[in-house]
């Protein structure tokens, strides 16, 4: 109990005189004690969001904390997370299978460098990725809209031929519905998107086609981050069962995880949905 607690400012003035302190040090005691108790309170909330998002790094944690209200100082969020030892969980992926290429397939320019999409569906970028499960490999198609990040269509066997890329594709058609001739379809130079019965699926939705430089991953960088997100959030810390045990939580962490959840810096910390949905209610008004 301090001592304005247990009487008025007189008391607090003799005590003060008898215990030979300046009122000013126990005036500074007490604010100190109030920033401590303040700080208990956010490291504990800190310590709730690490809980629930393990790979959000401090500044996504400070954006979480301002979502909800709070006056934080990034610098302050970060040392808090530090001490904690609030790290990142990382692991060493395993070595990528060979996947053998044909010697002749199409080859078409990058139309999408220095391109920025002003909407969704405008853009879509796409990339395929393998899952090492207990005893096999299995592969994970996805397409993202570029506009949002949003996946919008993926799909997960144990198989490499164009089906999978077809899959994915098949979903996203289905689930955007896009205006012919109003999209770009970007991916890598890999053998599955550059297959004819994938090309004649997006020929069938007047679906412009591009496609990486050899050797520069930063062209297809949203897919590539969307994946290296994925493999460290979800796959390299988890240890599957089997492929429908892969498959069922890979479509939880897209679609209920990095789809509603995630916070992204470059959307202004929004999830893909939430910048969706706040663009539409926009372009509404």
């Amino acid at each position: 109990m301090t001592l304005e607690a247990s009487g008025s400012q007189g008391d607090v003035l003799r005590l003060c005189k008898l215990a030979g302190v300046p009122r000013a040090t126990y005036y500074r005691h007490l604010a100190r004690r109030g920033e401590g108790a303040d700080e208990c309170e956010l490291q504990d909330l800190i310590q709730r969001i690490c809980l629930k998002h393990r790979f959000y790094g401090d500044r996504r944690v400070t954006a979480v904390l301002r979502r909800q209200g709070m006056v934080v100082n990034a610098k302050k969020v970060q040392r808090l997370m530090r001490e904690d030892n609030l790290l990142a969980q990382r692991k060493a992926p395993f070595l990528k299978p060979p996947a053998d290429r044909p010697s002749t397939f199409l080859i078409v320019p990058n139309l999408v460098r220095g391109l920025a999409p002003s909407a969704p569906d405008q853009i879509w970028v796409a990339d395929i990725t393998y899952v090492h499960l207990a005893r096999a490999f299995a592969y994970l198609a996805v397409i993202l809209d570029a506009f949002s990040r949003k996946a919008v269509g993926w799909a997960f066997e144990n198989t490499l031929d164009a089906s999978l890329a077809i899959a994915a594709l098949e979903t996203a058609l289905d689930a955007r519905k896009p205006q012919p001739g109003s999209l770009i379809h970007h991916s890598d130079r890999g053998v599955q998107g550059a297959s004819i019965a994938y090309r004649q699926r997006l020929a069938e939705h007047d679906i412009t086609i591009s496609m990486s430089r050899p050797g520069n991953p930063f062209d297809n960088a949203k897919a590539e981050s969307f994946m290296k997100t994925l493999k460290t959030e979800e796959i390299n810390s988890s240890a599957f069962a089997d492929i429908k045990d892969a498959r069922r939580r890979i479509d939880g962490f897209i679609a209920e995880v990095y789809n509603k959840d995630r916070l992204h810096s470059v959307l202004g910390y929004q999830s893909p949905l939430e910048f969706e949905t706040a663009f539409a209610q926009n372009n509404t008004r």
